[in-house]
């Protein structure tokens, strides 16, 4: 078994550490800490909700069964532009199609092929300062810029020195200011380095290696490694955060935040109880399973196979502490609530954190709404209906009411 990490901060001073309590929120403590800011809040009233809304449907939905080629989606996802502009990043046909706010069709860049402006295995697409976009493919080794209008720019990737090429760093988002975070999670290791580059590809500043996910390599009778992982194992989340870097592993309820030169600079925690897995539910973990090999092109005559491996799965200590994080346009932090095995909720619930890391309340969004922007008005994600015809979707957001 990998061995396991786990990063710990203690107060080197009783006074430090000494709490203060923000007489706003009550169920909230802050503490410095060697000038790190420690935030330590308490988890409200499951019935406790923030009082923005969410319009009872989108303002706007992009996709089709049949139709137009701009509007049948491919595992798209997309991002707001600076002026309004919809990008949706369509992997499936390595495309950038853009749409405006009344869902009409722009433009489409991009496409299959290695020249100039061309993508293989586009995986994700973002604004850059200036009116550009900024996308990353071929399994994140080119990033390549885009002005306003989709005149390609130029190309770069992300350099170390330390790793193998197949091994580079893989873009995770785009930052405000023109850098670009990234991940390097090599397969079967347990830890993942986090880093910034700029916009050269030059390696700006390292956040450093935390803990991943837990990972058993095994060796065969004929020196073949197998990697496994348990049933509800924990992993590592990363995130912009305004002008901070979110790093949280799952595994409890802590997020940090590091400034871009490395620096840490905030540690948010919440309450947490952690529950157990028990037998009953590697059931429900394995027909999730089965479900995603079934569609996929993986050969039919082994999936009873998958399936005896997939039931002899160990469990893992405890169900993550939380799923997922993102950052709005404001400056929240939305904290995904895990949802436990055969207990599906009926809406998604996120915890809402201010700026300074205080949470502020619960929030919920459509059930099957993926989410990959919340801006100051909207929540843009992506969404499927019962023929997985795949659609991105723009929700009204009102933030001008007060929560319970």
């Amino acid at each position: 078994m990998a061995t396991k990490i786990f990063l710990a901060l203690s107060c080197g001073f009783m006074l430090a550490c000494r709490p203060e309590i923000d007489p706003d929120r009550p169920f909230v403590e802050v503490r410095d800490s060697a000038g790190i800011r420690i935030v330590e809040n308490r988890r409200p009233a499951e019935t406790s909700r923030l009082g923005w809304r969410i319009g009872p449907e989108p303002e706007l939905s992009i996709g089709a069964l049949e139709g137009e080629a701009p509007y049948l989606l491919h595992r798209a996802t997309a991002r707001m532009l600076p002026d309004g502009r919809i990008s949706v990043m369509n992997a499936g046909s390595n495309e950038v199609r853009v749409f405006d706010r009344s869902g009409g069709h722009l433009a489409t860049w991009g496409g299959e092929g290695e020249g100039p402006g061309e993508f293989s295995f586009l995986s994700g697409v973002a604004p850059w300062p200036g009116d550009s976009l900024v996308a990353w493919y071929s399994h994140g080794m080119s990033i390549s810029v885009f002005d306003a209008a989709g005149n390609f720019g130029r190309s770069f990737s992300l350099q170390s020195a330390e790793t193998e090429s197949w091994q580079r760093p893989r873009p995770l988002a785009a930052r405000a200011d023109g850098t670009i975070l990234s991940l390097n999670d090599p397969e079967g290791e347990d830890t993942a380095v986090v880093e910034i580059w700029d916009g050269d590809g030059a390696l700006s500043a390292s956040l450093g290696a935390h803990p991943n996910r837990i990972v058993f390599v095994e060796t065969d009778e004929r020196g073949n490694r197998e990697l496994s992982m348990p049933a509800y194992g924990p992993h590592l989340d990363v995130a912009p955060w305004g002008e901070l870097v979110a790093i949280g592993h799952t595994s409890r309820y802590e997020i940090k935040a590091f400034r871009g030169d490395g620096s840490l600079a905030r540690i948010v925690r919440r309450d947490d109880a952690p529950r157990v897995p028990i037998q009953a539910d590697l059931e429900p973990f394995v027909e999730r399973q089965m479900s995603m090999f079934a569609q996929s092109p993986y050969p039919s005559e082994l999936l009873p196979e998958v399936r005896r491996s997939l039931e002899s799965t160990p469990l893992a200590e405890t169900f993550p502490a939380f799923s997922s994080f993102v950052a709005d346009a404001a400056g929240h932090l939305w904290v995904r609530e895990y949802e436990y095995p055969r207990e599906e909720r009926p809406a998604v619930l996120w915890s809402v954190f201010d700026p300074e890391g205080r949470m502020l309340g619960f929030v919920e969004t459509p059930r099957d709404l993926g989410i990959r922007e919340i801006g100051e008005d909207y929540i843009l994600g992506w969404t499927w209906d019962d023929y997985d015809v795949e659609y991105i979707q723009l929700w009204p957001l009102d933030r001008s009411t007060a929560g319970s």
